[in-house]
């Protein structure tokens, strides 16, 4: 207890008085919902060879959507993320091109790292018996949330251009993203649905993910107050009714096998909806989760969270297989290898969790290292940087399916 008293005492003392530690709160609840989410949302079946498939209890329990709303907090994270970038990027010491690459190369290294790691893992578990539908279908899960890095990537390279939109046009300056998914969405879904190209879903991707980037920028930059937010909040909300109840959207936030349409991967309207409203909320309480940060005992694992934000999103997948893989080879195993179809499987899913959380802080005492600037000027360190780059692409196909 006193070692933990004293580690408290040391965050607070070593926090900065100029810290924004509500944008930090922020970032820590969207991090955290991203592993809650999978691990909730997200099962196993076990086939008669006992290999595992994926599976989903909302493929069983359509009421249980509404879970995906609140775990479904991308559109937080752009914000914060768009937020924390006008500041770095006004602090820049250096051109707006070595600023951009710092922070992608902060981003890589991570992904760089839990790539390379199973590309070497795999065929030593091969090996051990785990059949190679198990390693697709954990290959998948892996690469499945690093989709995020990429286009995150690809939004703070627009920053200068996003500071510039926030400038003339202010809050409103997201407004045309949402106008833009609004058009691809009549398309692929309205009356004309029938002779759309199948890529025009793709379209989606930057401006629907660019929207509460967007409206972060704007945030940092003085140009939405309170006003904007109850804009964000109150519109955001009546717009995801209506898209519901009126247009029919599918009600859940994440991806359901066996279902058609998906509103997340590339994001529906409901998605810039839902981010809209999460925005609103997120700027109109600001102050209130600052207080209630002003607490040491509660800002010190929110930073703690932070400096951790990527090998949380980057393992989180990896802590729950290293429970479900091994449980495979016993059989079916209530809440982790059995068919998520029941009420009971929710209940025994949630006290594995746990399970699932210490494993992957055991995982991020090492993955941790991946985050650190790698050694470079030697050999050495160019060889073991070309091997990890050959596997994490040799990983990158076998996930995708390209081989």
């Amino acid at each position: 207890m006193t070692t933990l008293a004293t580690t408290i005492e040391k965050i607070e003392a070593r926090t900065p008085a100029h810290r924004d530690r509500a944008i930090d709160g922020l970032r820590a609840l969207a991090l955290l919902a991203v592993p809650t989410g999978h691990w909730l949302l997200g099962g196993f079946t076990l086939d008669s060879d006992g290999a595992l498939h994926n599976a989903s209890p909302l493929a069983a329990f359509g009421g249980f959507a509404p879970v995906s709303w609140v775990l479904q907090m991308l559109g937080i994270f752009f914000l914060v993320g768009g937020y924390a970038s006008v500041l770095s990027y006004r602090r820049r010491k250096s051109t707006t091109a070595a600023w951009l690459r710092q922070r992608v190369t902060r981003l890589g290294r991570p992904v760089l790292g839990v790539t390379a790691v199973w590309a070497a893992m795999m065929p030593p578990l091969y090996a051990l018996g785990v059949p190679e539908t198990t390693l697709r279908t954990g290959s998948t899960l892996v690469i499945q949330p690093l989709w995020f890095v990429g286009v995150y990537t690809v939004v703070t390279a627009l920053t200068p251009y996003c500071v510039r939109a926030a400038h003339k046009l202010g809050g409103w300056a997201a407004a045309p993203l949402l106008v833009s998914v609004a058009v691809v969405d009549f398309l692929r879904y309205g009356p004309y649905a029938d002779t759309m190209p199948s890529w025009l879903s793709m379209v989606n991707i930057l401006p629907g993910w660019l929207f509460a980037y967007q409206l972060g920028v704007s945030w940092g930059e003085g140009r939405i107050g309170r006003r904007g937010a109850r804009v964000l909040l109150i519109g955001g909300t009546l717009l995801f009714a209506a898209l519901l109840v009126v247009f029919h959207y599918p009600a859940s936030m994440v991806g359901v096998p066996g279902e058609t349409r998906t509103n997340s991967h590339p994001p529906s309207l409901l998605v810039l909806a839902l981010a809209a409203a999460q925005s609103g909320a997120a700027i109109l309480l600001r102050d209130r989760i600052g207080r209630l940060l002003s607490r040491p005992a509660l800002w010190a694992p929110v930073v703690v969270i932070n400096l951790c934000a990527m090998t949380i999103l980057c393992w989180h997948q990896t802590a729950m297989l290293a429970a479900a893989v091994p449980a495979s080879f016993l059989g079916p195993v209530a809440g982790l290898t059995t068919s998520p179809d029941s009420l009971g499987w929710i209940v025994v899913r949630l006290t594995w969790m746990p399970l699932f959380a210490t494993l992957l802080v055991l995982i991020g005492r090492y993955a941790r290292r991946f985050d650190a600037p790698w050694q470079t000027g030697t050999r050495a360190s160019k060889a073991r940087r070309a091997a990890a780059g050959l596997l994490a692409a040799g990983f990158a196909v076998f996930a995708l399916g390209l081989a």
